[in-house]
């Protein structure tokens, strides 16, 4: 149930903040001529992370001439992969969830349903866990690439201490900082679901038969054990009834009770 619930909220969780992002940032480039100035330089960014494709212009503070720069990096391969695991796993759920409510007697026939389910949940687990790790690592070189200062870094005016550069504004990467909380908090959710999957296939099934069917043959043959003991005491102790019962007569010995009393008499 919590499968059915959780797994399609996470996977769009994951997917809307990681896919619908966009941010940017804005720097400033102050020149010992003023007009050479700009004071509000924005950068644009967003998903695909195609950071090397994102461009902008700066004042050199030599004139009127401009500097074309470009982000480093590019992170849309872990970005794009992380998004389509969700995509994907968003319409299994939802899938998954008609045919348990409607279609539950075809999901057990055959005991196929199961096993496609079992098949499929292992594999989403560990695309999740691939894609999450990936996306962590491309985030991490997003907030590198993207950081104000290492951008500053790239302009010729500000090599020159004569010239003031300043980052105004940062980006903001909240949201995309919760897509990898989520991508993880699906692994785990889907891992999890492993072992609920595998309880309603064939294998589970086999192998609880497989260790009850040794645990009854113990039983019974104890149990034949223990009433062959007891008929063998038994029949034993009969035995031995028997076998003492004529021994007084064979020495002679006369049950010595009425005749002893009128002899003496």
């Amino acid at each position: 149930m919590c499968m059915v619930i959780f797994a399609p909220l996470f996977a769009i969780f994951a997917f809307a903040t990681c896919g619908g992002y966009s941010g940017g940032l804005r720097l400033s480039v102050d020149c010992v001529n003023k007009t050479e100035s700009n004071l509000s330089i924005d950068i644009a960014f967003a998903y695909p992370f195609r950071l090397h494709q994102v461009t902008f212009e700066v004042p050199t503070c030599e004139g009127k001439e401009r500097q074309k720069l470009a982000l480093i990096g590019d992170s849309s391969s872990s970005a794009e992969f992380f998004v389509t695991v969700a995509v994907f796993a968003f319409l299994y759920s939802l899938a998954a969830t008609v045919v348990y409510i409607f279609f539950q007697n075809k999901y057990r026939e055959n005991n196929r349903g199961p096993l496609i389910d079992f098949i499929v949940t292992v594999v989403f687990s560990f695309l999740w866990l691939v894609g999450s790790s990936a996306w962590a690592k491309g985030l991490s070189d997003v907030k590198v690439a993207t950081d104000p200062k290492e951008v500053l870094q790239l302009m010729s005016a500000c090599k020159q201490p004569s010239n003031k550069c300043m980052a105004v504004h940062s980006p903001v990467m909240s949201s995309l900082n919760t897509s990898v909380v989520f991508g993880f908090l699906n692994f785990i959710l889907w891992a999890g679901n492993i072992w609920f999957v595998f309880k309603e296939t064939c294998w589970h099934s086999s192998g609880q038969r497989y260790l009850s069917d040794p645990m009854e043959k113990h039983s019974s043959s104890y149990n034949q054990g223990g009433y062959n003991q007891e008929s063998y005491g038994s029949s034993s102790e009969y035995n031995q009834q028997a076998s003492l019962g004529p021994s007084s007569d064979e020495f002679g010995q006369q049950p010595s009770g009425p005749t002893s009393f009128t002899n003496q008499i």
